[in-house]
C-alpha cells in the first residue's frame, strides 16, 4: 500500500509539472490529448456556460460571463498547489518518513500537514523529519514551493499584458468602425473622408495584430476566456 502510495505521489509530481510547463513556459500549441489543464476548462466552461444560457442576453450575461478566465485562472494554479501538496505528503508517507511531531500518532494528516507548510514556506518547524529521505523531500518540495511561487508571480503579469494589448487595438477600431464596429462601417467612413491611404495601413497594421493575436492566444490559451469590453 505505501508503495502504491509512493508511486502515486511520484506520478501526480510528474503530471503536475508537465502541466504547468506545457501551460505556462512552452510557446506552442500542445496537441497531446490528455492534459489536466484541458481537462480543467473543458468542464468548467461547460457547467459555467450552461448557467449563462439560462439568462437574458445583455449587460448582466457579459458581466458573469467576464468573470470566468480570471477565476478559472487562480483556480487552476490552486488546484496545481492543492496535488502538488498532496502528492509530497503522499510520498512521504509512502517511504514511511521519521517525523517529529507534537501528537504521539503520526498520521497521513501529519504528513499532509508538513507538506502544506512547507510548501508555501510557512516554517512553524512544530512537525520536522529525522530521516535523510525525509529531510530531502522537505527540502525539494520547499524549492518546488518557491519555483511555484515565481512561476505565478511571472505568468500573470503576461496574461494580462497580452490581454491589454488585444484590448488597446479593440478600442482604437470603435472610433474607426462605430460602436458596436463593423466593417461596413469601417469602409464607409474612410471612403467619405477619402482616406484610402489611410485605411490601407490600418488594415496593413491590423495584419500583423491579428498575427500577435494569433500567437499570444496558443501560446496561453486562457486568454480566449478574458471576454472584451
Amino acid at each position: 500500500m505505501r508503495i502504491l502510495a509512493t508511486i502515486v505521489g511520484v506520478i501526480f509530481i510528474i503530471g503536475i509539472l508537465q502541466d504547468s510547463f506545457e501551460t505556462v513556459i512552452l510557446p506552442r500549441r500542445v496537441s497531446q490529448r490528455f492534459r489536466l489543464s484541458r481537462m480543467f476548462y473543458t468542464s468548467t466552461w461547460m457547467m459555467w456556460s450552461s448557467l449563462a444560457r439560462k439568462m437574458r442576453p445583455g449587460n448582466r450575461r457579459e458581466y458573469y460571463l467576464s468573470y470566468f478566465g480570471p477565476l478559472s485562472l487562480i483556480f487552476l494554479l490552486v488546484i496545481w498547489a492543492v496535488i502538488l501538496v498532496f502528492a509530497f505528503a503522499l510520498i512521504q508517507w509512502g517511504t514511511g518518513a521519521t517525523l517529529s511531531a507534537p501528537e504521539k500518532d503520526v498520521t497521513f494528516g501529519t504528513y499532509l500537514y508538513l507538506s502544506g507548510t512547507t510548501f508555501i514556506t510557512l516554517g512553524i518547524g512544530d512537525v520536522t523529519p529525522l530521516t535523510g529521505m525525509a529531510r530531502f523531500l522537505v527540502t525539494g518540495e520547499a524549492a518546488l514551493g518557491f519555483g511555484f511561487l515565481a512561476l505565478v508571480i511571472g505568468y500573470v503579469p503576461v496574461i494580462y499584458q497580452s490581454f491589454s494589448r488585444r484590448e488597446t487595438e479593440i478600442s482604437l477600431l470603435d472610433a474607426r468602425a462605430g460602436s458596436p464596429s463593423s466593417a461596413t462601417e469601417l469602409l464607409r467612413r474612410h471612403y467619405r473622408d477619402q482616406h484610402i491611404e489611410e485605411l490601407i495601413q490600418y488594415l496593413q497594421n491590423w495584419e500583423r495584430w491579428s498575427a500577435e493575436l494569433l500567437e499570444s492566444h496558443l501560446s496561453y490559451p486562457v486568454l480566449t476566456y478574458y471576454r472584451s469590453q
